[in-house]
């Protein structure tokens, strides 16, 4: 996979947004997972193939940084990038801007009005919940990790 910030377009629904016509604070969690979804899916690992093999990467740390409104049918990107891995633990760094337009999957640098920003730390485990070491129990996926 190409290095840089993986690119996920999305239009505000009016649903995702609160009485004073703004896209509510918590929606900004979901526009984030979303962006971390199509970033594994275009790394070739989407959940789906994880979650075969045994895996789970829940969320252990949340971080958002809100710093402007976005509204009802507005244009987003969620910029999203892989900043620090290991093999037991995971940080997804994210960027929602406002854009005018949706041109490429990757980008060197984000464009557009930042919005919002954050990150989430995730560690590997086990369907039982125990933790897992990535590069012992899915080499493969540890390798794309390692070219991302």
């Amino acid at each position: 996979m190409k290095h840089g910030w993986h690119k996920e377009v999305i239009r505000v629904h009016y649903k995702d947004t609160d009485q004073m016509g703004v896209v509510h604070h918590g929606n900004y969690v979901n526009l984030f997972e979303i962006g971390r979804t199509e970033w594994m899916r275009h790394a070739g690992i989407p959940y789906s193939k994880m979650e075969d093999m045994g895996l789970l990467l829940p969320v252990m740390d949340l971080n958002i940084n809100y710093q402007k409104s976005a509204r009802y049918d507005d244009l987003l990107v969620i910029y999203t990038k892989v900043s620090h891995f290991s093999k037991v633990r995971l940080q997804f760094d994210y960027e929602a801007r406002l854009i005018n337009d949706s041109q490429g999957e990757i980008a060197d640098t984000p464009t557009g009005e930042l919005l919002a920003k954050g990150s989430t730390v995730h560690m590997w485990v086990t369907r039982d919940w125990k933790p897992a070491r990535i590069d012992r129990l899915a080499p493969d996926v540890y390798a794309l990790f390692q070219e991302a």
